[in-house]
């Protein structure tokens, strides 16, 4: 399928010359010559590389799959392809994997590395670099790019930090996080963070300016840990949801089949799940919140800049003092306004415990959806609401032969007044 897929985008990047035959038999012949000969042909193989490469969302290619399932045409394969790629070696567009600088590695390791690089001539590529996977680097700095642009849109600060979860995420997996992790700290964009905890915390901590990525501190460890916490929190409230589903499935299940007891066992535990969500989505957002403080923390660092530049701005714009004083009291007056409506919602969630009457109440909700999908569902529904109405009947007829006898009005004779008593209660059964 993606060997069809590779066919027809070839296709529609060269044209009708890739089914011609005397124009194909002289691209795929093997090169000869100065290089001002085959030229043209080398930037045409090359730039199809990177073209078919970038259509499948790949920057590491592996050679075979390049020479034997991309370009073949008829059973033929280009016998210049192997040419093609020691050349774009040459020319510093592919890179093998062997050669990233290992992104693990200490930042004096990564300076000793780039000056051995400078003083030290490599060896001139062959044919056997073609045995393992290469990296395409127009592509790898596109992909470098493209996880710095996303991680722009979620923080407004100079530089995060993330999971390395979340970097292979961005990045599309193992090999092509560590490959661009790689050219981004040999580039000073980026750098490798860990926590040796009871488990390992791995991190990646990134430049979103044109600036180097600062120098590690202890607050970045701190960020780190709480970022992890956050993602592990939020794991945990996805399989809350999943299990909550089940039960909850499960429950309409019993239901259909008339297993009144099983019902009542899943959404009791319905009831269990939806408390520890609830307890997991405080916890949460107090990770959060000290995250956030942690982060506005660090702008702390500008403010006198920022300070400065405000004061020369209200100068050039004749702004008074006075004029921003009320403009900032609006806003603080919103800012309490919006914090109270979110206390007062806060407040009305209900903490309690699993009690009978909710599980009743949610058991009665899930019996009404169980007859909304039944043949006859307006019978069911009546039964249920007649079954309903006979508790109630019979809890008030209770609660009157309860009712102290000197509380009645007798006659003459002694005998209770019963008329009375029975239009009570039928008044009593109309309310109801």
């Amino acid at each position: 399928m993606a060997e069809d897929s590779v066919g027809e985008f070839i296709r529609k990047q060269v044209g009708g010359e890739w089914d011609e035959e005397a124009i194909a038999t002289a691209r795929f012949k093997a090169f000869s010559g100065q290089r001002t000969d085959w030229e043209p042909k080398y930037l045409f193989w090359k730039n199809l590389i990177l073209d078919v490469a970038r259509h499948l969302n790949l920057f590491i290619i592996n050679p075979f799959e390049v020479k034997q399932s991309w370009f073949h045409r008829g059973g033929l394969t280009p016998l210049c392809l192997d040419q093609v790629l020691v050349q774009m070696c040459k020319d510093g567009d592919i890179v093998c994997m062997e050669d990233l600088l290992d992104p693990t590695s200490s930042h004096i390791s990564i300076l000793f590395r780039r000056a051995l690089k400078i003083v030290r001539r490599p060896a001139p590529p062959d044919e056997s670099l073609l045995e393992s996977p290469l990296i395409l680097m127009p592509l790898l700095k596109e992909k470098s790019a493209d996880v710095v642009k996303i991680l722009s849109q979620n923080h407004w600060t100079p530089s995060c930090i993330i999971t390395k979860e979340m970097f292979q995420a961005l990045c599309g997996g193992p090999n092509e996080a560590s490959s661009i992790l790689s050219y981004m700290s040999e580039c000073g964009k980026a750098r490798y963070i860990f926590i040796k905890k009871a488990e390992v915390i791995e991190g990646i901590k990134v430049s979103l300016s044109n600036n180097p990525v600062p120098r590690l501190m202890s607050l970045d460890y701190d960020v780190l840990h709480l970022t992890w916490t956050i993602e592990r929190l939020q794991k945990q409230l996805d399989v809350i949801d999943q299990r909550y589903a089940n039960f909850r499935s499960s429950a309409m299940t019993s239901l259909g089949c008339g297993n009144r007891i099983t019902s009542v066992k899943h959404v009791r535990e319905m009831k269990m799940a939806s408390q520890s969500r609830e307890k997991c989505i405080l916890l949460l957002n107090r990770v959060e919140e000290v995250l956030s403080v942690i982060v506005n923390a660090e702008s702390t660092k500008k403010v006198s800049e920022a300070i400065q530049i405000g004061a020369r701005a209200m100068k050039e714009n004749r702004i008074s003092l006075t004029e921003v004083e009320h403009c900032l009291q609006e806003l603080d007056e919103a800012v309490d306004s919006q914090k109270q409506i979110t206390s007062i919602i806060e407040l009305s969630q209900s903490n309690a415990d699993i009690d009978e009457e909710s599980i009743e109440e949610e058991l009665l909700k899930l019996e009404l959806e169980v007859v909304s999908e039944d043949v006859e569902p307006s019978t069911r529904k009546d039964e249920l609401i007649a079954e309903r109405k006979g508790n109630i009947c019979t809890s008030l007829c209770d609660n009157i032969s309860k009712l102290s006898i000197s509380d009645t009005s007798t006659d003459s004779h002694g005998v209770p007044h019963l008329k009375n008593m029975e239009g009570s209660g039928q008044s009593e059964l109309e309310a109801a």
